[in-house]
């Protein structure tokens, strides 16, 4: 197999793989507060407490994927133009 064709089947496995994750599991974890839903905070003695809630993914600790998001709004856009 040559390298190029090689490269193709790398990138196509990857996004398929992306795609199929974007479609069985469309939120993650959101990155600010790690899936928490709030910011974790360490008290004067170093132990952890809880913080605030995070304001990113509104307390929820989800947010969702880029690829979800951008599959979301072509399908907006899609049905809005064939009405």
């Amino acid at each position: 197999m040559t390298p190029i064709a090689l490269a193709i089947a790398c990138l196509l496995s990857v996004t398929l793989g992306y795609v199929g994750m974007c479609a069985a599991a469309p939120f993650g974890p959101c990155r600010r507060c790690r899936g928490f839903g709030f910011e974790m905070k360490t008290d004067r003695k170093g132990q952890l407490k809880r913080g605030k809630n995070c304001r990113r993914c509104k307390a929820t600790g989800r947010r969702i994927r880029i690829g979800r998001w951008i599959f979301n709004r072509a399908q907006r856009l899609y049905r809005e133009g064939t009405r």
